[in-house]
């Protein structure tokens, strides 16, 4: 790979994590903090410590962030660290300038619309951040440690983070925001992990026939698609065959199977949705 394309693509990721967080700080600004919601990670940390003290939000943020992010350094290395370091201070950053220009902007006082939104929001801010191929720090840093060293496993510890973050808030708010605050926390999970896979979702297609020559001909002559040939076995007659693989969209999935049933209509075909397809040229 090129040097300028590496560039390229850093650059893209840079500006892609820097998006996200600025989306992610924008949404905590315009309907989380109006809302009085509670919520998880460091901002739910914030919140409770802002409760206690008074303190700004945005400079909590950046304190628990760098403490955050000076455990992952000394205990994950320094390659995690960089990954998490730049949503450790741009996101704290960003909040801190909205709060300055957008003061006391209300969108909406509809507390289920700001759960709605700030669920939708804080989902994509952090797929996107993602994508970037960054972390986002927070409570994933605790809970790899306690993995590393007392080899605890890491969903169960993040849950439990994430569940005494929302107990702290909990004392101090009404039995409304507490409810919403749990519905947002499980909108952005789900949000955060389904639209990683947004517009590379593909139809994979393994074809098995005994006519596999002419299918492969046909799909690679009509539809212009590449084809990956896999050497099978029968499983009790233990024959040798040949397994036709494609990847397809949905609209063109119709063609294929119409096509591979036209040359041998007794042709077994398995589908398959893949979510995510990596290309490799080699020079």
């Amino acid at each position: 790979m090129s040097t300028k394309h590496s560039s390229s693509k850093f650059l893209s990721a840079l500006l892609l994590a820097a998006a996200g967080n600025f989306f992610y700080a924008l949404t905590v600004k315009l309907f989380l903090l109006p809302a009085g919601l509670i919520t998880g990670g460091a901002t739910g940390i914030a919140l409770a410590l802002n409760h206690l003290s008074g303190l700004p939000v945005p400079l909590l943020l950046l304190m628990i962030n760098l403490l955050l992010l000076a455990a992952a350094y000394l205990s994950l290395g320094r390659q995690f660290a960089i990954t998490a370091a730049f949503s450790t201070v741009l996101y704290p950053l960003f909040l801190g300038l909205l709060d300055i220009v957008l003061k006391d902007t209300e969108v909406t006082k509809d507390l289920l619309l700001c759960t709605v939104f700030s669920g939708l929001g804080i989902g994509l801010s952090l797929s996107m951040v993602f994508r970037a191929g960054m972390s986002v720090g927070g409570m994933e840093i605790p809970s790899l440690i306690l993995h590393k060293y007392l080899k605890f496993p890491v969903s169960p510890c993040l849950y439990l983070f994430e569940g005494c973050i929302l107990l702290s808030q909990a004392f101090y708010h009404s039995p409304d925001q507490i409810l919403y605050g749990l519905i947002l926390v499980l909108i952005y999970s789900i949000i955060a992990g389904k639209s990683l896979f947004l517009g590379s979702s593909m139809i994979e297609i393994k074809i098995i026939s005994e006519h596999s020559d002419d299918i492969r001909e046909e799909i690679l002559q009509q539809l212009d698609k590449g084809v990956t040939m896999l050497s099978g076995e029968g499983g009790y007659l233990h024959f040798s065959t040949q397994i036709i693989m494609t990847v397809v969209s949905d609209r063109e999935l119709p063609k294929v199977e119409k096509l591979a049933r036209s040359i041998d209509p007794e042709c077994f075909i398995i589908i398959t949705r893949v979510s995510e397809i990596n290309r490799f040229h080699f020079f």
